[in-house]
């Protein structure tokens, strides 16, 4: 199959792209500069230069692939409202051009505010729809294109997905614990954070194009939940540094723009994506990959 990826040089579609490769597919990865461009070639994969704004990109890949993985996000939380009309803008793009053609559409999604008090699960709807919500209700927007002849899937990834040079939500928490001079939680950090190694969520990616169903949601969730207490212990432990809970009025002085994530209590669970797709995540889990974040 040839499918097209945005996102494709990014964290997670880094590990994606060779995933895809080695089982046979030819890989289109979208690039807006040089370094992405050459990280893409010499992974094996072809180019195609363009960005999220550049809807003329996105159309024209769509146009030429059997298939779209979509996987970029502008993650520009000093305007996440502007992110989330690009995020609208690009799924309808994507969705257009592959109506009626029963293509399969993947897309990344999230976990964060899916089930309030109880465990997520792929049967929950996302609650979020419309251009001025979170992510531009790019999901629900998706989705609907399952009636329209586009096998569109869901691909809900936890707040981290972790592995060796991650720079993003669990690098965040390290070095705030630096420049801090002590390791924070929120609250009494009972809240949880599921979380997946990036290779594993790599195989969930392409498990899902290969096997999942038009309308199907996908949970690439390792670990149902980890007290965000036990993230800051092991961060603390590492970096020789005090533990010590932030009140919740506090947390954004003291964490800043991730304080409202690392405040969610978000357990989820995957074990219907499991069934369906066979998927066996066979990474370590995120305390014991944490380490690799205190070097």
């Amino acid at each position: 199959m040839r499918v097209f990826v945005t996102g494709a040089s990014g964290w997670i579609g880094s590990a994606v792209v060779p995933e895809l490769l080695a089982a046979g597919h030819e890989v289109v990865g979208l690039a807006r500069s040089d370094e992405s461009a050459r990280a893409l070639a010499e992974a094996g994969a072809q180019v195609r230069r363009g960005s999220l704004d550049d809807l003329g990109s996105l159309r024209t890949g769509a146009e030429e692939a059997d298939g779209v993985i979509h996987l970029a996000f502008k993650h520009d939380f000093s305007d996440y409202a502007g992110a989330g009309r690009t995020e609208r803008a690009a799924v309808e793009t994507i969705g257009k051009e592959l109506e009626g053609s029963d293509r399969p559409f993947l897309f990344a999604s999230g976990v964060a505010r899916l089930a309030a008090g109880r465990i997520a699960t792929e049967l929950d709807p996302s609650p979020f729809s419309g251009p001025d919500t979170p992510r531009g209700g790019g999901e629900t927007l998706a989705l609907a294109y399952a009636d329209r002849g586009v096998r569109t899937v869901a691909l809900r990834f936890p707040p981290t997905v972790h592995g060796d040079g991650d720079h993003g939500f669990t690098a965040t928490l390290v070095n705030i614990a630096r420049q801090r001079g002590a390791s924070g939680y929120v609250g009494d950090g009972a809240n949880r954070w599921p979380a997946v190694h990036r290779l594993d969520a790599a195989t969930a990616v392409r498990l899902a194009l290969d096997n999942a169903p038009a309308g199907s949601v996908v949970h690439a969730v390792a670990e149902e939940g980890i007290a965000t207490r036990d993230i800051a212990e092991v961060i603390g432990r590492g970096l020789d540094l005090p533990v010590v809970s932030i009140a919740p009025e506090d947390a954004a002085e003291h964490f800043g723009w991730i304080a409202q994530f690392f405040a969610l209590d978000a357990p989820t669970s995957s074990a219907l994506t499991r069934e369906r797709l066979g998927w066996t995540p066979t990474g370590p889990g995120l305390l014991v990959d944490l380490p690799h974040y205190l070097r």
